[in-house]
């Protein structure tokens, strides 16, 4: 009897240290507009306790459908795993990630405009109809009119709605003048509307449903698992079979037409990580524009948290006046300062420079590769 304490002691330790290896997994099912029917099949009960069997582990899923919310947790690890369209697997892709699997063959999208316009070309001064900034068809929009040497600043008007289809009833009541939609729903629409509006540009393809990422960082072993899961047994929680692989260069492509932010800008010096440290040193302070739970989860030591609002484009010609960058009143101009966020493909910090050169400041530096490359160079983090 003696011995209990010791016995207990030695329990609690045991289940100390094998408690990070059984860690609870999270994972989320991101909805594109047009394939809401496709996310709402999906029992998210049933996928936790289908991955949580495989796992070992505790399983948290999330339904979501907003992708501007997903596209900034794949750059900040918010998921171990990402059910998801292209774009957002894409970006996860590039943060750290390894792709699993597609539920659909690639499909193609199209740049349709009003009878009147002739060529893709020809949108320049045009209205635009679109969904959600990161969907799918914004970025395939981007790429198509940019392949045409036109930009969105280009335009008379974008504007971002909720439903892709509905872009082409604005077309034929004349709301707008062109609009991005899958061909399988341009064939279909077509045949019921000849010759109210006409192909200006098809996209390369682009891998189609969901596809499924998850963290390198997690043991290989567990990747595996999860991985079988979903090519074994994930429609029985309403997917569709994890069967296709597409290629890596589709989701490369996709990355590559999302909105990545300048690589100069004007009045501010773009630095690396190696310099941020350095400027640190020489007392240059640093502002994290990012969210309050991504500050929170790991920060640059030292960094103030002075949150960018964005509602504006991600955009060179974006409207300054959407957004809300109030917190730029509490830093000192005569200082030299450092902005970032989350990487290339985060315009906050971006758009926080900027406001602090049209407010004087005379040193401004612009930490373009963010949190990303300072966790990548093996910089000391802080938490909250």
């Amino acid at each position: 009897m003696k011995h209990e304490p010791l016995h207990a002691a030695l329990a609690l330790a045991l289940l100390a240290a094998v408690a990070p290896a059984l860690a609870d997994l999270s994972a989320v099912v991101v909805s594109e507009p047009t394939s809401r029917k496709d996310g709402l099949m999906v029992s998210r009960q049933g996928l936790e306790a289908g991955l949580a069997k495989a796992s070992g582990r505790n399983v948290k899923v999330t339904l979501s459908e907003d992708l501007t919310d997903a596209m900034r947790a794949t750059r900040s690890k918010g998921y171990d795993i990402f059910i998801a369209p292209a774009q957002v697997a894409a970006s996860a892709l590039a943060h750290g990630y390894e792709l699993v699997g597609a539920t659909s063959a690639e499909e193609h999208y199209l740049l349709v405009g009003a009878g009147t316009r002739g060529s893709a070309a020809q949108l320049a001064g045009a209205r635009i109809y679109l969904p959600q900034q990161d969907s799918i068809y914004t970025y395939l929009a981007r790429g198509m009119l940019t392949s045409a040497g036109l930009s969105f600043k280009d335009l008379a008007q974008v504007e971002y709605a909720r439903y892709p289809q509905a872009g082409l009833t604005a077309i034929s009541l004349r709301l707008a003048d062109a609009t991005v939609i899958r061909q399988a729903d341009w064939d279909d629409w077509t045949k019921a509307h000849p010759g109210v509006a006409k192909v200006l540009a098809t996209s390369g393809g682009v891998p189609g449903g969901f596809s499924v990422v998850v963290n390198r960082e997690l043991p290989a072993d567990l990747r595996a698992r999860v991985a079988k899961w979903f090519h074994d047994s994930a429609g029985g929680v309403g997917m569709k079979p994890v069967a296709l692989l597409p290629e890596a260069t589709l989701y490369k492509r996709v990355a590559e037409l999302g909105t990545f932010t300048p690589t100069s800008l004007p009045g501010a010096k773009v630095v690396g990580a190696e310099q941020v440290a350095k400027l640190i040193g020489e007392g240059a302070v640093v502002v994290d524009t990012r969210n309050e739970q991504e500050y929170k989860a790991r920060h640059i030591p030292g960094a103030l948290f002075v949150p960018y609002h964005e509602k504006s484009l991600k955009d060179v010609a974006y409207d300054a006046a959407l957004d809300d960058f109030s917190g730029l009143a509490r830093l000192d101009p005569k200082r030299p300062t450092v902005f970032h966020c989350n990487g290339a493909e985060c315009w906050k910090s971006y758009k926080a420079a900027r406001a602090a050169l049209a407010k004087g400041f005379a040193q401004v530096y612009w930490f373009r590769g963010g949190m990303p490359e300072w966790l990548e160079a093996r910089r000391q983090v802080a938490q909250d």
